[in-house]
């Protein structure tokens, strides 16, 4: 019997903020929730900070995730960048820890290589494979490219957590065939 499960996926940032609900019933995924949170408005980046930490907090006491996805800081060449989106990244950590939610990292070339099968897939190829697995209209999709990214780390997760491959556990080849009479002629 597979448990029922919330995944909270967030990309971080400090000027958008984007997330996605999973909902998993049976061993089936659902789009919950999804937007963004937009941070421009506010000049200091101390209070951005502040913002990302009680947005995902209030996210996270309505939709009661099992888990959190997140998007893991890329290497760049702008150093303040890099910083500034770790502490964003670190920030909605520590809102998941405040409420004992369990986090999952993921590389944003894992996350697309999850999703469409190409680790430097686009924003928008994102979406759009996204949008076909789920069905999502297309007025959903264009202003939430930052939301979509969300939701391919909750996404994402569910692929690594859901894999049937995980599931069964073989000590060798003489184990697999055992359990796979058929598969093998």
């Amino acid at each position: 019997m597979v448990k029922d499960r919330i995944i909270l996926g967030i990309d971080p940032g400090t000027i958008v903020m984007g997330y996605g609900v999973l909902k998993i019933e049976g061993n089936r995924p659902m789009v919950e929730a999804m937007g963004v949170l937009q941070l421009n408005k506010y000049e200091n980046h101390y209070l951005r900070l502040r913002k990302i930490f009680e947005r995902v907090l209030a996210l996270i006491d309505q939709y009661h995730p099992d888990e959190l996805a997140i998007e893991a800081p890329f290497f760049g060449k702008n150093v303040q960048s890099m910083l500034k989106l770790g502490r964003a990244q670190g920030v909605a950590m520590a809102a998941a820890l405040e409420r004992d939610v369990p986090i999952f990292e993921y590389a944003p070339l894992k996350i697309k290589m999850a999703i469409t099968g190409n680790g430097n897939a686009a924003k928008e190829q994102v979406a759009g494979m996204l949008q076909r697995l789920f069905k999502l209209p297309d007025e959903a999709m264009l202003p939430q490219l930052d939301a979509t990214d969300g939701l391919a780390a909750a996404v994402c997760h569910y692929f690594q957590t859901n894999s049937p491959v995980s599931e069964r556990k073989y000590t060798g080849w003489k184990d697999f065939i055992a359990k796979n009479p058929g598969k093998v002629h």
